[in-house]
């Protein structure tokens, strides 16, 4: 298992986000193209409309792209979104977690499962925003039994 690599971002509220943050629990850090696009629309729905599920399986949801603050606020607000999400405009956590294209430049969709010590467990790439929330409470489901 590969240590999750540290951040501090703010989120749509202004506040800042650590990775040390999280410790003690299990992260679901997902990241996204761009706010307000078809697929990354749908697949902030399908995680607010599980998180319950998720943060009752002892996860934390927190989205991830390099749209501005001010671009997530509305996002959020447009689709009463219930968790967390990071302004990453320079690119550089993306570049951490290996989730930016170089060739285009564009952030890719994937997610990271990470464990309450700060690990990655799983890697999800060319994630399908449809069923992935439920894909990821199995396999954290499946890693906490």
């Amino acid at each position: 298992m590969k240590q999750a690599p540290d951040f501090t971002l703010p989120d749509q509220h202004e506040e800042q986000h650590s990775l040390s943050d999280y410790a003690g629990k299990w992260l679901v850090l997902y990241f996204y193209p761009q706010d307000e696009t078809p697929g990354c629309t749908e697949e902030a729905c399908v995680f607010r409309d599980g998180r319950q599920d998720l943060t009752d399986a002892g996860a934390e949801v927190v989205g991830v792209s390099a749209d501005t603050v001010e671009s997530h606020k509305k996002f959020a607000d447009n689709h009463s979104l219930n968790f967390t999400i990071l302004a990453d405009p320079a690119k550089d956590v993306i570049k951490a977690y290996g989730a930016l294209n170089e060739e285009t430049g564009r952030t890719l969709r994937s997610t990271f499962l990470i464990n309450p010590q700060g690990e990655i467990v799983k890697t999800y790439e060319q994630v399908s925003p449809t069923g992935h929330a439920t894909e990821i409470l199995t396999d954290l489901q499946s890693l906490q039994s």
